[in-house]
């Protein structure tokens, strides 16, 4: 068929190139060009923050971290050491990330314009080695006593009590000495403005001495050394110079800049000298702060108490705290319905300095959280709930990263766990017993802590304990007797202490295998205290119902008062009607009399045990 189409000659091309339509043509794509270099970096990152921060893909990243020996998937968090060297071989600089998120508010720095700004009183922290006078020392400071009711003389928890001198007040603040207390004495110095190091002159200096200088020098605080126990014989304060001298603190009488004290604690003599070198150096540091701006601080203990609820003793940094103000303490948050000072008075307003006792918290939070007041109560209630969705993506989610030996080495040991739920008396004592059983090192063992918690030990407890295959350690708390029986039939062993130090030595004796005690004592039942009759010359005895057990003539018992052991020791008499008897069962009536102690009260708890030997 032909071709109609009229014949158009093409124009030949004298490049030898093909001709390109314009129309469609595009430039290659070009990289986007990144002009800031750097990395704001902050606690939580993960990886995958990381190398979005980096705009590189996050499996270069995690590349990058294996040729350093490091570990880690895309939702594990990053030391700040290793996001620095990984940036570095990006070409970034790491700087740490400036905070404008309310909920991370003991990140944010507020200045104050210094107009505003009223000199406010020291705080001061009292440190040292075990029995070398510290309580001592702030018993006779503020006229009171404490030792006498403390298990075995040990300071078990943080006190906080201000002095006025020269109608100048000054914040003292007791840490624990005991090595067991170390994590607490670390919170102690990163609160405080100057530390009172007590050594005892006929002692000299201990291991519990060195960690107090370590944490000292690490809180950046002044230090003034307070030489104990110049009164009794064999006193060598010489001695103490030279030691601490070798350790760096140079006395101002040798040249150095460390002001030295000569005291005795139990006699009273020097204190007025030491109070004046306290107050000398706190004009020195130019300790300021502004009364008129919102408080923040950090609580300094806290605890559940059964008529109160949840209370908690605060130190105020800068502002000041008035009953009615909004805050948040940690994870919790609350509204001030009453304050009071160290010495147990209701006060409406608490200036820059101060230590006090606030209730109209909604939980209890953790000894060392920062505490802030904000102006809206909505406010506070929204940044509580962030705070502790954090924290729980935190303690589910991160995890830390591990060389590459260590994960060898571990899925290889096949290492075991003894498990423990710990219960105590305040968030203090779980604080200091979790910080020294992670120090307890044991070959071919491992301890996880699966729950802890302030106040008795509940049913839940047990569930859980049971579920886990964990030990309950309870400190200083009370296991209803239904508790115990629940327990008892679970088989989930509780175990009872007043002084952590007693609990330590069992942990690590198990964990060695060498737990072996011939006696040890058995719970064999409780009676609550219905009526007391005081009898001169006799004492006071006590007309109890048997709630559990049986209670035996021969028992040791334990006094339980709003849950808190007030007094141990043995019976004494044990009567049914006017009988004397061996023993009463569940559901009796009885009269017990506690040896030694008159002080019984109606709703108290007491506990009896007897020492069995274990077969």
């Amino acid at each position: 068929m032909p071709n109609n189409r009229p014949y158009t000659k093409k124009k030949p091309s004298f490049s030898g190139k093909k001709p390109v339509n314009k129309h469609h043509s595009q430039p290659p794509k070009k990289e986007p060009e990144i002009i800031d270099k750097t990395v704001y970096y902050r606690p939580t990152m993960t990886v995958l923050e990381l190398s979005e921060a980096l705009h590189k893909p996050v499996s270069e990243v995690i590349k990058k971290m294996m040729f350093m020996k490091i570990m880690a998937s895309q939702t594990q968090t990053v030391d700040r050491e290793i996001a620095e060297l990984v940036s570095m071989d990006f070409g970034f600089e790491l700087k740490d990330e400036v905070q404008t998120d309310l909920s991370k508010f003991e990140e944010i720095d507020i200045v104050d314009d210094p107009s505003t700004l009223v000199e406010r009183p020291a705080v001061v922290t009292i440190m040292g080695h075990v029995d070398h006078g510290k309580t001592t020392l702030l018993d006779n400071i503020r006229h009171s006593r404490i030792v006498d009711g403390e298990a075995g003389g040990i300071t078990q928890h943080i006190g906080a009590y201000q002095v006025i001198r020269h109608g100048r007040p000054i914040t003292f603040i007791d840490t624990p000495g005991h090595a067991a207390f170390t994590e607490m004495r670390a919170r102690g110095a990163r609160i405080t403005d100057i530390v009172v190091l007590v050594v005892a002159a006929d002692d000299g200096v201990m291991p519990q001495t060195k960690e107090a200088i370590d944490h000292a020098r690490a809180s950046k605080t002044a230090i003034i050394v307070a030489v104990n126990k110049m009164d009794k014989i064999g006193a060598q304060p010489d001695r103490v110079k030279q030691e601490l001298a070798d350790l760096g603190l140079m006395p101002d009488d040798w040249g150095g800049e460390i002001p030295f004290c000569y005291i005795s604690a139990l006699k009273g003599t020097g204190i007025d000298n030491l109070l004046d070198t306290i107050q000398l150096v706190a004009e020195l540091l130019e300790l300021k702060a502004n009364p008129k701006r919102n408080a923040v601080g950090s609580v300094v203990e806290a605890k559940l108490d059964k008529g109160r609820g949840p209370v908690a003793t605060v130190l105020i940094s800068n502002g000041s705290l008035r009953v009615g103000d909004v805050f948040v303490a940690g994870n919790t948050f609350g509204k001030v319905r009453a304050m009071n000072d160290d010495l147990g008075k209701a006060i409406d307003v608490a200036l820059p300095g101060a230590a006090v006792e606030v209730i109209g918290l909604d939980a209890t939070p953790f000894a060392g959280d920062p505490f802030m007041v904000f102006d809206d109560a909505k406010v506070v209630k929204d940044i509580a709930q962030k705070r502790s969705d954090r924290s729980f993506k935190e303690e589910h989610s991160a995890k830390k990263m591990i060389t590459l030996e260590e994960f060898f080495e571990r899925a290889e040991s096949g290492v075991k766990e003894l498990r423990l739920i710990i219960k105590a008396d305040t968030q203090g004592s779980i604080e200091a017993f979790r910080g020294s059983i992670e120090k307890i090192v044991v070959e071919g063992t491992s301890i996880d802590i699966v729950r802890t918690g302030v106040g008795a030990i509940t049913e839940t407890d047990v569930s859980l304990a049971e579920a886990s295959d964990a030990i309950i350690i309870a400190f200083d708390v009370l296991a209803p007797a239904n508790v115990r029986d629940t327990a008892d039939s679970k088989g989930v062993e509780i175990r009872d202490y007043r002084v952590i130090y007693e609990a330590l030595d069992d942990i690590e004796a198990a964990m060695k295998g060498m737990l072996d005690p011939v006696f040890e004592k058995q719970t064999i039942g409780s009676a609550t205290v219905r009526e007391t009759f005081s009898i001169s010359k006799i004492g006071t005895i006590a007309g109890c119902m048997v709630t559990s057990g049986t209670i035996k003539k021969d028992s040791l018992v334990k006094l339980f008062r709003n849950g808190k052991v007030i007094f141990e020791g043995k019976i004494s008499s044990l009567k049914r009607f006017k009988d004397d008897v061996k023993e009463v069962r569940q559901g009796y009536d009885c009269g017990i009399m506690i040896e030694n102690y008159n002080d019984l009260k109606v709703d108290d708890v007491i506990e009896a045990s007897l020492m069995k030997e274990v077969v």
